[in-house]
């Protein structure tokens, strides 16, 4: 089984930055493809980023509108989600997952962190 935990979050202003990161371990979770999701209260969970740990370009929801980035450490089994000039609206708990293949629907990753709390003060 897959274990994933994130850390990272916390409190920050707006126009700031954060790096997430999610640490993997467990069986054959190098076959998994990575996920970056978040939630924010009364919303549906909402994709951001994925990448395969072969670390081919990542994929991108519209909406990160190019101010997070996606990365991955093999060395550290580790992704991470990079995300600057953080507005009021970035504000939600923010989960990595696992999934055989990169899909931006949340019901196809079989494996989910505990999530890390984002707020963004304005």
């Amino acid at each position: 089984q897959v274990q994933l935990v994130e850390s990272g979050g916390g409190l920050v202003q707006a126009g700031g930055s954060l790096r997430l990161s999610c640490a993997a371990s467990g069986r054959a979770f190098r076959s998994y493809v990575m996920g970056w999701f978040r939630q924010a209260p009364g919303k549906e969970r909402e994709f951001l980023a994925a990448i395969p740990w072969s670390r081919s370009a990542p994929v991108y929801a519209d909406s990160t509108n190019g101010r997070f980035t996606m990365s991955g450490d093999n060395a550290k089994n580790t992704v991470y989600l990079q995300m600057n000039s953080l507005k009021s609206e970035d504000s939600a708990i923010y989960y990595c997952a696992a999934a055989g293949r990169i899909t931006t629907t949340p019901k196809e990753y079989d494996v989910w962190g505990q999530g890390t709390q984002v707020t963004v003060s304005s």
